[in-house]
């Protein structure tokens, strides 16, 4: 298990002289659209079943952690979220940091001064927090790195940041990676912590547009993390992890062929089944908007009408990703400006792709 490992480790590394750190540290973490929904946990912030992602590139998350040794060893925190000091997710960065102290026991003597920034909204069911919280993973990763006198190789520190990122948010654990990541246990995965997808893909799904459709930039009513809490009880909870599991194997297997059309049919059918087994929760409740349902008919429309390789999924939110490979991206794009436009929230779309992962940032200002 590696829980006891990292304790092990938090041992050995806390008696090593703090002078010696750098005062900066920094890194842009993705956020990622799930393709097959981590939807239910158990434990501590572990999945009941498998799940698969593609990482993003342009919704990402920028961290920068400045820090210091604190007086008297008794660090405290200070967070500035897209430039307003003292948001309510600071409360939230507090208790992560908090539950992080065991693993990394060198954080209760920093003073940390957080300036995080996303370039996409904030709670509104785009993953965010996958961002948010794989960023603040990988920065800590790194203070330790410095510490360390047998630095981690690259393997080994991006499966302690993707560990580290699950007790944050479940699909942080994924952004850690770029292209396609899987994150549970499903052939040789781990609940623990996320891995790239090993196999070959085929054209056209090595690379894919993602334009995602905003119906709603408000704040969900319901957090994910309540919604994962009503699958404990769930009714259907155990046909979800045999749907799940069952369409791992479906899209891994799209994957491999480059099989848009069954890819397609995984996508949608998890979309809508996240937002069904909502529907059916106790008590239920839905996130999408009525301009949610006509963007997918008329997706569907569109589609039978032309032949166009194109499909859609959701996150836990009412905004749509549009997804479709390099070949259609003309005639798509334009199809979208005319008939989508209208039904997004003051004709907001964010136009992304397949992203290929983290990177540190620069040293200065953010």
């Amino acid at each position: 298990m590696l829980d006891k490992k990292y304790r092990d480790e938090a041992i050995a590394i806390s008696k090593h002289d703090l002078s010696s750190l750098p005062r900066t540290v920094g890194w842009e973490s993705p956020s990622n659209i799930a393709l097959v929904k981590y939807w239910g946990k158990k434990g501590f912030q572990e999945p009941i079943n498998p799940s698969i992602s593609m990482t993003l590139s342009n919704m990402h998350t920028q961290t920068r952690i400045h820090y210091a040794r604190a007086r008297n060893d008794q660090g405290r925190m200070w967070l500035r979220f897209n430039g307003m000091d003292n948001h309510p997710f600071g409360q939230r960065i507090q208790k992560y940091i908090n539950s992080l102290a065991t693993y990394f026991p060198f954080l209760k003597k920093l003073d940390l001064h957080i300036d995080t920034r996303n370039s996409f909204p904030h709670s509104a069911g785009m993953a965010s927090s996958a961002s948010a919280m794989s960023s603040l993973a990988l920065a800590i990763c790194s203070i330790e790195q410095g510490l360390r006198e047998d630095p981690l190789t690259t393997e080994h520190f991006s499966q302690k940041a993707s560990y580290m990122a699950r007790l944050g948010s479940g699909s942080a654990a994924r952004s850690i990676y770029g292209n396609y990541v899987e994150w549970g246990q499903h052939a040789y995965g781990s609940d623990e912590f996320a891995h790239p997808y090993a196999k070959k893909i085929r054209e056209p799904l090595s690379f894919l547009h993602d334009s995602v459709l905003i119906t709603s930039t408000e704040p969900k009513k319901m957090k994910s993390s309540s919604g994962h809490e009503l699958m404990d009880q769930h009714p259907y909870r155990q046909a979800r992890i045999g749907q799940a599991l069952s369409n791992m194997e479906k899209i891994s297997r799209s994957l491999r062929d480059g099989d848009f059309h069954s890819f397609s049919e995984v996508a949608e059918e998890e979309a809508l089944s996240l937002h069904a087994l909502m529907l059916a929760s106790r008590p239920g409740y839905t996130l999408l908007r009525q301009a949610t349902i006509e963007i997918i008919d008329e997706l569907r429309s569109f589609r039978q009408e032309t032949g166009a390789e194109v499909t859609f999924t959701l996150d836990a939110g009412p905004n749509v990703h549009v997804l479709y490979p390099t070949r259609e991206k003309e005639r798509i794009r334009e199809w979208m400006n005319q008939k989508l436009k209208p039904l997004c929230e003051h004709g907001k779309m964010l136009h992304d792709f397949t992203g290929t992962g983290p990177e540190r940032l620069h040293n200065g200002p953010s």
